[in-house]
């Protein structure tokens, strides 16, 4: 399979990286330069250029976010490589400002993504939204919500019936999507990959870089800061917005995720 690169790259050596379960990474060296190459495991004529595209509306927002896109199409995407180091204070304050620039960057509706687009396997809808409670309803946490969640189910209606219980109005951003700590090359210019890109409400991406754990996330917050300011009480909806992820990983991998999200969303409409 890895032959399929000769006509992009030429002759070169590959090196069989981790991957995850979607997709197989290598290293790739061609006349001493080096680039990442990935491939789906399974059929989908989809899921790279997808990617492939929503790495190239982050980079036109905020050039240098993400690795260059070298080559794209079905089965492989190819791109620059980036030498990676230790998360230090210094790059993760660079990465608050970048993503700072990158949610203030003009963007369209809330909801606005590719037709095709997914976090994970799983699909992730599309639509046109004037704010941004009812799109985080019905596009990110109604078809994620299980029989068996009431609290998330309820949680759902709450947005829908009083959109301003989800904070003051905000504009729509976009978003890496799916920016958790796995998702950063840590290195003296921090990128990020693996998008699940739309728009959205910033919050969203700042909140799932916490529900993880990510070095450094007080410099990335404070140097956020300096550069776009959040709404006054962000620190009380960081739940709200670490809901969708944690419905994305009861439904991909089960365990205490959905326990997780209920409890969660019982909390938010005890404050109500």
């Amino acid at each position: 399979m890895i032959d399929d690169l000769e006509p992009v790259l030429g002759s070169h050596t590959a090196t069989p990286l981790g991957g995850g379960d979607i997709c197989r990474a290598f290293r790739i060296e061609v006349d001493g330069d080096l680039y990442f190459a990935k491939t789906p495991r399974f059929p989908d004529p989809h899921l790279l250029p997808v990617e492939a595209e929503g790495l190239a509306g982050l980079d036109a927002a905020v050039p240098g976010l993400v690795p260059g896109v070298v080559h794209v199409d079905e089965d492989w995407l190819v791109l620059q490589w980036v030498e990676q180091a230790v998360a230090d204070p210094a790059a993760a304050a660079t990465l608050g400002r970048m993503l700072a620039h990158l949610h203030a960057a003009p963007a369209g509706d809330f909801g606005d993504g590719h037709a095709q687009g997914r976090i994970g396997r799983l699909p992730m809808p599309a639509g046109t939204f004037d704010t941004w409670a009812p799109m985080y309803a019905e596009l990110r946490l109604r078809p994620l919500v299980d029989e068996g969640m009431p609290h998330c189910a309820a949680l759902v209606e709450a947005l829908l019936a009083e959109p301003e219980w989800a904070g003051p109005p905000e504009p729509p951003s976009l978003l890496h999507g799916d920016l958790w700590s796995g998702n950063i090359l840590w290195a003296r210019h921090p990128r990020v990959i693996d998008p699940a890109s739309h728009v959205g409400h910033r919050e969203t991406d700042l909140a799932m870089l916490a529900l993880f754990g990510t070095p450094h996330l007080d410099r990335i917050l404070s140097a956020y800061q300096d550069v776009f300011p959040l709404a006054p009480g962000w620190q009380e909806r960081v739940g709200l917005h670490q809901l969708w992820p944690l419905l994305v990983h009861a439904r991909l991998f089960g365990g205490g995720y959905g326990p997780r999200a209920e409890a969660v969303a019982a909390g938010y409409l005890r404050a109500a």
